[in-house]
């Protein structure tokens, strides 16, 4: 019996080293449920190996009263040299027969937005600010946002 709970315990540790550890994780809780256009969350992230290779991981939690099947928003990302790029990209949160797309537990659904093994030019600190992009000034039934980065896996 011993010798069982050692091997546990012994392999419990083999995969807790292999797991790579977050350079960095945020959440931005929004008020009341309610995402405002005038309300834009912002991350900023020390990255100082540019020769590592990054995952960034958006993750937005909204409840299932959620009224639409996507979220569009606009990521600006601002490196510490040079101009900041602001650019559109879309959240799937249900397929077509409504059905959630991502991580469901009761009334709340976690939908992620991921850019793999993204390398990053400079060393310092990149800035990254969200706004909702639909046509309705305040988005109802969303959470938070939060991001995460992390060395990418070797593939």
């Amino acid at each position: 019996m011993k010798k069982l709970i050692s091997l546990f315990a012994l392999l419990a540790l083999v995969l807790a080293s292999c797991t790579k550890e977050a350079i960095y994780t945020k959440a931005y809780r929004f008020k009341d449920e309610q995402w405002a256009q005038n309300v834009k969350p912002k991350f900023e992230v020390d990255i100082q190996d540019t020769t590592q290779l990054y995952d960034f991981i958006f993750t937005l939690r909204s409840t299932t009263d959620y009224a639409y099947n996507n979220l569009w928003i606009f990521l600006r990302t601002t490196p510490p040299f040079g101009k900041s790029v602001r650019e559109p990209y879309e959240i799937k949160m249900a397929d077509p027969n409504g059905n959630w797309i991502g991580n469901k537990s009761g009334t709340i659904v976690e939908h992620q937005l991921i850019f793999k093994r993204r390398k990053v030019p400079f060393k310092g600190k990149y800035k990254f600010e969200l706004e909702q992009a639909i046509t309705e000034k305040r988005v109802t039934e969303v959470l938070d946002i939060s991001l995460e980065v992390q060395p990418s896996e070797a593939e």
